[in-house]
């Protein structure tokens, strides 16, 4: 499809494989720029190659390749969707009422990385003009491929601005960082919250360490082939209860593993050399990812223990900036998380329905800058420290 710019065209791809890693890889994460895990190649081939996705999976590759002169200048990862699971921005509401009304919902289109409720970028072009021309050419497609709705899901800033100004509609959330104010160790960190908080926190560790349990920290070849098949019971379990059954398959653990091993980070607990619980993190440039927890056995605090204190902990010795533990999550704020804006753009085909979502999207921003503003009354910062 023509996106209305001279020289420039847009296509759909059925696989991120006919596109290649280096091709991709340049403008996913290029030289200088911090890594992000989620947008770059071998992530995403990871997913259409487990069939994580495709498929009866309800996502569908469909990637939008940008092209000037016949010269590949941009791309987006997009996927036509025929639900709204495993995308953790919301919109199962919006759909019920467009059914009711007669409309069809379904399919859609996402462009997104699939269950990662991670902020990156999703306009993945060298310079503003091909990502403004990006931003055009993701409406053309909805246009042709005659979809309800195109939803750009956890944004980055500068991309959502451009989307919203090609007539995207603005969407906020709310997610809990964890930002490295320059600490060389954990007791550093504990000395910047109120004395309260800094007890309840040393107890709750205190608590985990108690359990008897063994905490190792995994990096890429030290996490065997045992470890993934105690990883992968522990994620089964926690999907199946959040969700009705796991997103992704195991064979997604075999390929990340050999493709990522360097950017995985998993702290198990064990007793007695058996793992009983494990959250498995991906090893930004910026950033300590957080994404998939799970236990076969209840002691207390280890949940925050493995996929918070620890994260704190690896952040510091490796001087990360942050850690992004994923989606909600209130009880994240007391363990030093700070609430943060979420982004996300939605194109809506039928304007009467557009009108109303954008009526809908004005009432839930001003509702989550007024929750982010309160949320922040409720760090466990020392008051009138920096954060």
């Amino acid at each position: 499809m023509a996106d209305g710019a001279d020289a420039l065209t847009a296509r759909t791809i059925s696989s991120i494989e006919e596109i290649g890693r280096d091709a991709w890889d340049a403008f996913a994460n290029p030289a200088g720029e911090p890594y992000n895990p989620f947008v770059s190649y071998d992530f995403l081939n990871a997913l259409e190659a487990s069939k994580s996705v495709g498929g009866q999976s309800g996502w569908t590759p469909a990637m939008l390749a940008l092209e000037e002169a016949g010269a590949l200048v941009g791309l987006a990862p997009l996927y036509l969707k025929e639900h709204s699971q495993g995308e953790y921005v919301f919109d199962h509401h919006w759909a019920d009422a467009y059914e009711r009304a007669g409309g069809r919902y379904y399919p859609k289109l996402v462009c997104a990385a699939p269950f990662t409720p991670v902020p990156g970028p999703r306009l993945l072009a060298k310079n503003e003009q091909h990502k403004k021309a990006l931003a055009t050419a993701l409406i053309a497609a909805g246009r042709q491929i005659g979809v309800s709705s195109l939803h750009v899901n956890f944004v980055e800033s500068n991309d959502a601005t451009i989307l919203n100004n090609a007539g995207f509609l603005a969407r906020r959330g709310v997610q809990y960082h964890w930002f490295n104010c320059g600490y060389s160790s954990y007791d550093d960190f504990l000395a910047v919250l109120s004395s309260r908080k800094r007890k309840a926190l040393k107890k709750e560790r205190a608590t985990a360490a108690a359990s008897g349990l063994e905490i190792k920290a995994l990096r890429g070849p030290e996490i065997t082939e045992r470890y993934w098949d105690a990883f992968w019971l522990f994620y089964q379990d926690t999907g199946a209860r959040k969700w009705g059954h796991p997103y992704l398959t195991r064979s997604f653990c075999r390929i990340i593993a050999e493709t990522m091993a360097d950017k995985l980070l998993l702290f198990i607990a064990e007793r007695d050399g058996h793992p009983v619980a494990g959250a498995l993190n991906f090893i930004g440039g910026e950033a300590l990812y957080g994404r998939y927890w799970g236990a076969i056995e209840h002691h207390p605090f280890l949940h925050f223990e493995l996929c918070y204190h620890q994260a704190i902990d690896y952040a510091i010795a490796e001087k990360l900036p942050r850690v992004e533990a994923g989606a909600q999550g209130e009880h994240k704020i007391a363990r030093g998380y700070e609430p943060v804006e979420t982004r996300s753009a939605h194109w809506i085909a039928d304007p009467n329905f557009r009108q109303a979502i954008e009526r809908y999207l004005q009432n839930e921003r001003a509702h989550n800058e007024a929750e982010i503003d309160a949320l922040s009354d409720y760090t466990p910062f020392k008051k009138g420290e920096p954060q």
